[in-house]
């Protein structure tokens, strides 16, 4: 008989306890699920909402290994943790969604590069480099991205590589090198899948990227594509989650070239910035759906409801401090418009302090008040 998933006996552990996880816990609430966190900081987002919570690495296996033994299902909001230690968690009987095998690809973009290459789904050429005296010795011609095979995260550890000069203050590690791709549009998928093998897929979304940061700074769902790039999108992210047999919700990060080619640029098995919209935007929210896959529930329609344009409240490039919003009460009076704050009382350039969704039936229209918006609501100290 299948343990109830809800109330005080059944136990949720999350690695990692930022503002997905947050999200996470704000929609598990609803269910009466119970969510205890781990993560480093002690004044992380979740703290105040977690069942319980405690300080400690993701990344040291005994601690790893200690928070999820009395787990029902342990998941994870980053992938930056001890897979090995999941291993063991895996190896004693405990649920871990995505499954450690997902996390070490992902882990790894070397891994995930080759992972595309044998299941046939479509990626930049690529090739793997040992550190910067191999890439130096090989003369690769200019351009092309530079990308850390393992550590990078939120556009630290991608570069791209225009003259020798850029060469000279490289971090030495294994690097993936790929061709420079000219895409015309970056779009995002997100999908998720139950033990069941049940799958689900939430329509393209575009993403729009801030030059200084490399982070997401618009999302517009759903994309201005063609039904066919739709169509494509759609059967690259199933064939991913399905070739990699995951269990939870999976973002693959996809780049649109002008002659309508699709090509993979990474994937992360959580729940992502460019899924943020589906909490007002879709049927079900990415959090319940990644929340549903993995207590092997029935997945949520992830049909849009509305479209909508989310925008990263990112902290101002000068400023470093205890958070002030301006300008939030104006923008928050607007119709259709719905702020979400992080909880974290520190600012600092370019950290991602909360996002803004803007949601009505026309498009067009709601991209200006996106763009309006991020203009007004600042965030400095």
């Amino acid at each position: 008989m299948k343990k109830q998933w809800n109330g005080n006996a059944y136990k949720i552990g999350m690695l990692g306890g930022g503002q997905l996880g947050r999200m996470f816990i704000q929609e598990a609430l609803n269910y009466d699920v119970h969510v205890h966190c781990l993560d480093p900081d002690n004044d992380a987002p979740c703290r105040h909402l977690a069942t319980s919570f405690q300080q400690g690495s993701l990344k040291d296996f005994d601690t790893v290994l200690a928070f999820g033994s009395d787990k029902d299902v342990v998941t994870v909001e980053i992938e930056h943790v001890n897979v090995e230690a999941l291993k063991a968690l895996e190896g004693n009987g405990i649920k871990v969604f995505p499954q450690p095998a997902v996390l070490a690809i992902v882990q790894d973009k070397g891994l995930q590069k080759e992972f595309y290459k044998t299941n046939q789904l479509p990626t930049a050429d690529f090739e793997l480099v040992a550190g910067k005296e191999e890439l130096i010795a090989k003369n690769i011609p200019f351009p092309y991205v530079l990308k850390w095979r393992k550590g990078g995260y939120d556009g630290k550890g991608v570069q791209i590589i225009k003259s020798e000069s850029d060469l000279e203050n490289l971090v030495d590690t294994p690097y993936v090198i790929e061709q420079l791709v000219p895409f015309t549009k970056e779009l995002s998928v997100i999908v998720a899948r139950n033990e069941q093998g049940e799958s689900v897929v939430y329509p393209t979304v575009e993403c729009e990227f801030n030059p200084v940061a490399n982070l997401v700074e618009f999302l517009f769902s759903p994309a201005e594509i063609s039904a066919e790039v739709e169509k494509n999108a759609r059967e690259i992210a199933l064939h991913v989650i399905e070739s990699l047999d995951m269990v939870g919700i999976l973002a693959v990060e996809l780049f649109l070239t002008a002659d309508n080619r699709i090509l993979i640029n990474e994937i992360a098995p959580r729940p992502h910035n460019s899924g943020h919209h589906t909490i007002e935007c879709c049927y079900t929210s990415q959090f319940e759906q990644h929340l549903r896959s993995i207590v092997n529930a029935p997945l949520g329609s992830p049909k849009l409801i509305t479209p909508g344009v989310m925008i990263n409240l990112l902290g101002e490039p000068d400023y470093e401090g205890i958070a002030r919003y301006e300008n939030l009460e104006k923008v928050m009076a607007q119709e259709g418009v719905s702020v979400h704050l992080y909880g974290k009382q520190y600012t600092k350039p370019f950290r991602k302090m909360g996002h803004v969704t803007i949601y009505g039936p026309d498009l067009s229209e709601l991209k200006t008040t996106g763009r309006m918006v991020a203009k007004e609501l600042k965030i400095k100290a």
